[in-house]
Formats: structure tokens, sequence, C-alpha cells
């Protein structure tokens, strides 16, 4: 069961580490920089950053935070200035969208029989 009272309370101890990891290869691989690559976005900015639409999507379906600034800083600053810069911005789908389009998938596979 989801908690929706407490970050990050409701996720499992295996997606806690997962951050905590992805936290921690931020900031080894950024040497203090802004993002995975350094000054600019590279392809692991850009494979992380194709999860960022459904991550907030999953946010406001269920209510939960997952990126914590007080748990995972780095990758919360990280998240924010991949979304705002000026290659992503104006192709990240909107949060809104991308939950209407989960619900859609939700109900395709709710009536969908299973082979």
């Amino acid at each position: 069961m989801i908690s929706r009272k407490a970050p990050l309370s409701g996720l499992n101890s295996g997606t806690k580490d997962t951050l905590q990891v992805l936290e921690e290869a931020f900031e080894k691989c950024s040497k203090g920089q802004s993002f995975f690559g350094g000054i600019n976005i590279g392809y692991l900015d850009i494979a992380l950053g194709s999860c960022l639409a459904w991550i907030k999507a999953l946010e406001k379906m269920v209510e939960i935070k997952i990126l914590i600034k007080e748990k995972i800083p780095g990758l919360v600053a990280w998240s924010e200035r991949f979304c705002a810069h000026d290659a992503v911005r104006e192709v990240m789908p909107q949060t809104d969208k991308m939950v209407e389009f989960a619900k859609v998938l939700l109900s395709v596979m709710a009536t969908t029989p299973a082979n």
C-alpha cells in the first residue's frame, strides 16, 4: 500500500536504494557540474531524463513524491536543470498529458485478456 502522507514512505526499499545509488552516481559522474556528463547534457542525462515525464505522472497519479530534495538533492536539482534546458523544455511531455495517456493505457490493459 502506498502512503500518501510522507514522501518516499510508500516506496519499497529497492526503489529508495535505487534513488540513492543514482544520487551517488550523479555526484561521482558530474564532478560538481550540472549534468551527469559535466557541463553539457550527455547520453546518460538523456537516458535518465526520458524517465522524468513518467516519474512526474506517477507522482501525480498516486499522490506520492518520489524526487525529494531533502533525500536526493543532487538528482532533484539535475532533474530541474534537465527539464528547463532549451533542448528539452519544448519536447518534454506535459505531466497532465502523461497522466491522461497512462489512464488510457491502464484502461486498455484492464480490458485486454491475458494470453
